[in-house]
């Protein structure tokens, strides 16, 4: 799968899921832009995708300001000219059992998880539209679908995540424009990692393939959505969860 000629920007690409899949979609040759609030990170994974042979720049952007976004698609159209893919990925985690839970805790994630996804849809869409087309991809997350103890506003903010894909899906497809949404469930990564063993491993238990997940393999589910080969997928939840959930 092939992205020659396309534009992509992935939210909270400096590190994570985020990283991989911008490497994805720079290796199959989309003009790629990282943003992060973490710059100096974004700059190392715009060089690691230059030593590659990629091509990509990087942007400072707080998803939940929208100015800031408003700056991200200026400066993507001042440098590519279009935009064709979304990868809505930013986000944060503060979790907390309900009784415990602070209104802090409660907006910051839903700010960061969900309102952000609206914003930065909301201002790359005024550069899709006139265009006639493009790819928003939504990540959200088995907590979404099912839930996770202690985690009542990562879930409720990625179960949002689904209905706001499935919602806009039907607003947008009149404009030739996608919207789908990856749902990974226990990938491998530098957050997983301070998990501790005993815990990980009662997670891998519930997995029917018996084992988590790699970042490769939540990438290669974006640059499928990102590409041709999707073009008559919309309002779609792809799991990536190894039969975790399903």
């Amino acid at each position: 799968m092939r992205l020659d000629n396309k534009v992509a920007i992935v939210t909270g690409s400096a590190q994570g899921l985020g990283k991989a899949m911008v490497l994805k979609l720079a290796q199959s040759g989309a003009k790629t832009v990282v943003t992060d609030i973490n710059y100096e990170a974004c700059l190392k994974v715009e060089k690691e995708i230059h030593e590659a042979g990629g091509e990509a720049f990087s942007v400072n952007c707080n998803v939940t300001n929208r100015q800031e976004v408003k700056n991200l698609i200026a400066e993507t159209i001042g440098k590519y000219g279009q935009i064709d893919v979304l990868v809505n990925n930013a986000g944060i985690t503060k979790d907390a059992q309900i009784t415990k839970m602070t209104d802090e805790e409660w907006d910051s994630v839903l700010e960061t998880d969900l309102k952000s996804m609206f914003i930065c849809i909301q201002e790359a869409i005024n550069e899709m539209i006139p265009r006639g087309g493009g790819k928003i991809i939504n990540i959200t997350s088995i907590a979404g679908e099912e839930g996770n103890f202690g985690q009542t506003n990562y879930s409720a903010a990625k179960a949002g995540v689904i209905g706001m894909t499935k919602t806009l899906s039907k607003e947008l497809g009149k404009k030739g424009i996608t919207v789908n949404a990856v749902a990974p469930g226990f990938i491998l990564t530098e957050m997983t990692n301070s998990i501790p063993e005993k815990i990980k491993e009662q997670l891998i238990g519930r997995i029917p393939l018996k084992r988590g997940g790699n970042p490769v393999e939540v990438a290669d589910a974006v640059l499928f959505l990102a590409s041709d080969q999707a073009s008559f997928i919309t309002g779609h939840v792809l799991n990536v969860n190894g039969g975790m959930y399903v």
